[in-house]
């Protein structure tokens, strides 16, 4: 029988962060990570070893991290949990005995119940190398690729899958804008720049289209639509989705919601106070309303495990609630968007005032490496506060809107990001007469009055 003081259940993005957390705060502790794969993918890195990497092996979460701080590893399957005796068994017929245990399962990829996704060549988002080489594999054999879901996922497999293939790719949206339910009507911009990308790199984009049917007999050989269009696949990509892995927590009786995961408080406590979840398997709420969320990323699986990673043996911090902070990057163009869109800000009861700002994101312009930045902000105007913002630009728009996000958690006003106090420089940032995210509010500010 194995022991240690605390046990991890995965080891992917909110794992390992929650090993190493636990080590920093719990020096003295004994920590053991246990894992069902050999080895383990950057989730947000799956889309582009279909292109920019190359191959699953170059895009894999090292071990150094973990041993550097004296973690062990095991491999192995978890496959019941007994809280009362507060052992785990495994599928190799290993007894591991915990203290605390931190649950990191993850998720699976969503697939819809439309008939035929049962074929060959469909193609859900797994987290699994032999099943990615597969893929990979199959890839080159195909001339009509079909990717559904026009979100984060699928817009970036769309491209990946396009570089160095003669292929023709289609991507298929059920609503009229690409990566709409992460930006909302109000930043359509960033959206509409997006398609624009994506068309540019030959890309067909069909939005406002139901997927009714996968074709073919064993192997797709098209899609229909629900306008009874059909659209020619040797293969499709299922890119629409995750759900939260609560089977091994909901098997050993701790409270789930299959729609939302495992139920946790602000400490990332389940309903077991010796066992703590993190990451996709786990249940979240809004920072701005406190209702169940839905967000499911790799950023918020760290943010958790790092509060998980500290709370073990002494409550240290508290989750206020996700944000959700998103960036992705198509041909030179990066956008990204962080908390609220004007749209859901208004549907939950606010009365939203935005500005805007564009200005090239080096000064002079003429200096190498300029692009156009443009940023929106979204304030409350009860009292003044951000509560969401969209960026679109150049690659330096991926950390913009990660200032947006921190002046969000801080609950900063208009007034305070209007006089924050920047470091500028020609070669790496906007001016600072006409910073982005100052002007911005300044805008707000001006709309507000």
């Amino acid at each position: 029988m194995k022991q240690a003081d605390i046990v991890i259940v995965g080891g992917s993005a909110a794992g390992v962060p929650a090993a190493i957390t636990a080590r920093r705060h719990y020096p003295d502790k004994s920590i053991l990570l246990v894992r069902k794969e050999q080895q383990v993918l950057i989730p947000c890195g799956i889309p582009y070893i279909f292109g920019t990497v190359g191959k699953p092996e170059n895009n894999l979460i090292p071990d150094k991290s973990l041993i550097d701080n004296k973690v062990e590893i095991f491999v192995d399957e978890v496959t019941g949990i007994d809280k009362a005796g507060k052992t785990l068994s495994t599928a190799g017929g290993e007894t591991i005995g915990y203290d605390k245990l931190v649950l990191a399962t993850g998720s699976e990829p969503l697939v819809p119940p439309i008939p035929g996704m049962n074929k060959e060549n469909v193609f859900p988002i797994k987290k699994d190398i032999e099943y990615l080489r597969n893929f990979q594999s199959t890839l080159e054999g195909v001339k009509d690729l079909v990717v559904l879901g026009c979100g984060f996922i699928g817009v970036e497999f769309a491209d990946e899958c396009k570089k160095n293939r003669d292929i023709n790719v289609t991507i298929i949206e059920m609503l009229n804008q690409c990566l709409q339910i992460a930006f909302g009507e109000s930043a359509c911009k960033c959206c509409k720049e997006i398609e624009d990308a994506l068309k540019n790199r030959g890309i067909n984009i069909v939005t406002e289209a139901k997927l009714e049917e996968v074709l073919g007999d064993d192997k797709v050989t098209g899609v229909k639509l629900s306008d009874g269009r059909v659209i020619k696949a040797d293969a499709l990509i299922v890119g629409i989705g995750v759900k939260p892995n609560i089977a091994l927590a909901k098997a050993a009786g701790l409270e789930t919601d299959p729609g939302f995961g495992i139920k946790v408080d602000t400490n990332q406590r389940t309903t077991d106070p010796n066992i703590f979840a993190v990451g996709d398997c786990a249940s979240k709420f809004s920072f701005f309303s406190g209702k169940p969320s839905k967000l499911w990323l790799a950023s918020i699986a760290t943010h958790e495990a790092r509060i998980a990673g500290a709370n073990l043996f002494k409550t240290r911090r508290i989750n206020q609630g996700v944000i959700g902070v998103f960036s992705t990057a198509i041909d030179g163009l990066t956008v990204g968007m962080a908390g609220m869109s004007s749209k859901g800000a208004e549907e939950f009861g606010f009365e939203v005032v935005t500005g805007e700002a564009e200005a090239p994101n080096r000064h002079p312009g003429g200096m190498p490496g300029m692009a156009k930045m443009w940023v929106r902000l979204n304030f409350n105007r009860s009292n003044g506060e951000i509560i969401g913002g969209a960026v679109c630009g150049g690659s330096s728009a991926g950390e913009v809107i990660n200032i947006i996000s921190a002046c969000i958690q801080k609950k900063m006003t208009a007034d305070d990001i209007a006089t924050f106090q920047i470091g500028t420089h020609p070669a790496v940032t906007a001016s600072p007469i006409a910073y982005q995210l100052v002007n911005a509010a300044e805008m707000a500010l001006k709309n507000m009055r």
